[in-house]
Formats: structure tokens, sequence, C-alpha cells
């Protein structure tokens, strides 16, 4: 009887962490778009750091693709500062890695996703041209900033 119980209660938290996945963040609420927590320009800037050397920032505005179709609700892009979700990977060096990890460019990848959960979310909104070119430079410019 204990075992059925602990079985119960394990399926039933399963269920609910995937139906939250799914339905809470995978397909997302519209009203909800996570948004940018940095407010930057287009163009990169020189900051003067503590120690009084300059470093170069890179920037990215609060109106990006990313933020548009909502990517930032499961992925982060932590090297243009741009903080999402934690649910899937820090996209930093998606363009670099990608092919390497899912045996098809970014490009492709961009236009028919080899991941599950990619697919699916892809697959019901796909990417036009101009927002997949959008979404690869910005990728690149992250890969290249770290």
């Amino acid at each position: 009887m204990q075992k059925a119980i602990i079985s119960f209660v394990i399926c039933a938290l399963l269920g609910f962490g995937l139906g939250y996945l799914v339905f809470g963040v995978i397909m997302g609420d519209s009203e909800k778009q996570p948004q940018v927590t940095q407010t930057e320009t287009k163009d990169s800037t020189t900051t003067k750091s503590p120690d009084s050397k300059e470093t170069a920032t890179s920037s990215v505005s609060e109106d990006n693709i990313l933020n548009k179709r909502g990517c930032l609700g499961c992925h982060s892009v932590e090297a243009l500062n741009l903080k999402g979700g934690q649910v899937g990977p820090d996209l930093s060096q998606a363009f670099v890695n990608v092919e390497g990890k899912h045996g098809k460019p970014i490009e492709e990848f961009l236009k028919q996703p080899t991941s599950a959960v990619m697919s699916g979310v892809i697959g019901k909104n796909p990417l036009t041209d101009d927002e997949r070119k959008q979404v690869l430079d910005l990728l690149k410019q992250a890969s290249e900033a770290k």
C-alpha cells in the first residue's frame, strides 16, 4: 500500500511538472511576454570599469527578435546581457554549437529543428526569412562577444 501511495505522488508531481512545462512555458501566455531586464541601445557602448579601464560591452535593444518571439521565455543570452528563462540552454554559443549538437547548421535548425521541444515550438509558429536573419545576426553577435 505504501509503494502505491509513493508511486501515485511521484506520478502526480511529474504530471503537474510536465503540464506546467508544456502549457505554462512552451505554449506560453501571450499576455506574459518576458521583457529584457536591461535597456540598451543598438550600438556597442564603451563603459569604464571600477578599475578605470575602458571595456566594450555588447548591447541589444529591448525590442529584439528574441524578445518579440518569446525565445527569452525559456532561453537567456548571457553574452548579450539578455536575461530570460532557465528552462532552455543559454544561447550565447548557439551560433557555433548547434551543428555539432543537432547535426545541421543553425540556419537549417531554425527552419526545421531536430529537437523535440524546438520542433514543437517552431513548427507551430515558424520564423519568417527576415526573423530568421535577425535571430542569426543576434546569435552571431553573442558568439563573438564571449
